[in-house]
């Protein structure tokens, strides 16, 4: 399976303008290391759609293997291309359960009964030659009309899952980032499988005259699929695991989102103070509450007063004055009591 060099061109001429802004964007943010934000661990929605990826490549990768690959007749039963069909099916009925050939074997058997039809095979596989109503090799396209569907359909199903997993609801702004990324890329491997079928050069296989020499290009196609949708979910993956923990790719907040985010704050402030001020317009309206406000905080004054009085206390702090209190220690222990305070509020600011 080749691909020309002008087929190269006209893909990358057509995705290059989109791609590349992106990539210089990528480049610089990895470069800048002046944005500031320390790095955070992995926020739960993140880590969940992590894990998702991470399963969905497991699977792919797996189903590469030759157990789960659709069944090919030539390698099964060690047959060149061009042997005769009932000495390849006698081969086949030799290793089925109680030498019973299926219906599926039945079709094939009636097709192969031409070179043409055994090298569409070998483009199409099994599934397409076996259901097709309407195809016969004297339309190959017709072939590919049918295998169409079958061809898009992994990339759109990897593909709702890539647009569920990057919905704001479910990541934020760490999935949206990569959406219209992500997106582009699944719509680029599904069309550039569609037309490397659709151009393959199946009559290549024609001049094989031995089993090693030839190109079972459906079975390669499924494997390169498989591969290219596993990386792209490892590849969105790992760059959602760098954006959401500030090691890379991170957007600061715009202007707008900081006065967004201040107004909001101090609209929960003043709202908190409006509260403390209705509790306390209540209190000092209730006579019994008022009564005993005055009482406690009177309480308060005298008691402090008759504490500052006591001999014992005033040498405390005549000693304390002369030994030096030390600020340095104070001003260290007052700072890390006010990070301590506001660490939840930083981190809440940052998963905003």
């Amino acid at each position: 399976m080749a691909i020309s060099w002008d087929s190269i061109r006209s893909i990358l001429l057509f995705f290059g303008p989109i791609l590349l802004p992106k990539a210089i964007s990528w480049y610089r943010s990895i470069r800048s290391a002046s944005h500031g934000l320390p790095i955070q661990p992995t926020p739960p929605r993140v880590r969940m759609a992590l894990t998702l990826l991470f399963t969905l490549s497991t699977i792919y990768l797996v189903k590469t293997l030759p157990l789960f690959a659709p069944e090919n007749l030539f390698t099964r039963t060690q047959s060149r291309l061009q042997i005769p069909v009932d000495v390849l099916f006698n081969r086949l009925s030799a290793i089925r359960p109680s030498n019973i050939l299926t219906t599926s074997d039945h079709v094939l058997r009636a097709k192969f009964v031409n070179l043409e039809s055994r090298l569409l095979y070998l483009q199409f596989g099994p599934q397409v030659l076996f259901e097709c109503p309407f195809c016969n090799s004297d339309e190959p396209k017709s072939y590919f009309y049918y295998a169409l569907p079958s061809i898009i359909w992994p990339h759109l199903a990897n593909l709702i899952v890539i647009a569920v997993i990057t919905s704001p609801s479910l990541t934020g702004k760490h999935g949206s980032q990569w959406r219209t990324l992500a997106t582009i890329a699944s719509f680029t491997l599904g069309s550039l499988e569609a037309y490397i079928v659709g151009s393959y050069g199946y009559q290549a296989n024609a001049r094989a005259l031995r089993l090693t020499e030839v190109d079972f290009f459906f079975w390669s196609m499924r494997n390169y699929r498989l591969i290219a949708l596993a990386v792209l979910d490892a590849a969105l993956g790992w760059v959602m695991y760098l954006s959401s923990t500030n090691r890379a790719f991170v957007q600061l907040p715009t202007a707008a989102e900081r006065i967004d985010h201040v107004t909001r704050g101090l609209l929960t402030v003043k709202s908190r103070l409006s509260a403390i001020g209705i509790i306390n317009n209540t209190a000092m309206r209730d006579e019994e509450l008022r009564s005993r406000s005055q009482t406690y905080w009177g309480h308060e004054v005298r008691l402090m007063r008759e504490v500052m009085e006591d001999r014992e206390v005033i040498e405390g702090v005549n000693d304390a004055l002369g030994n030096r209190i030390d600020i340095d220690s104070i001003s260290k222990d007052a700072a890390s009591y006010t990070d301590s305070v506001l660490e939840p509020l930083r981190q809440l600011q940052q998963e905003e």
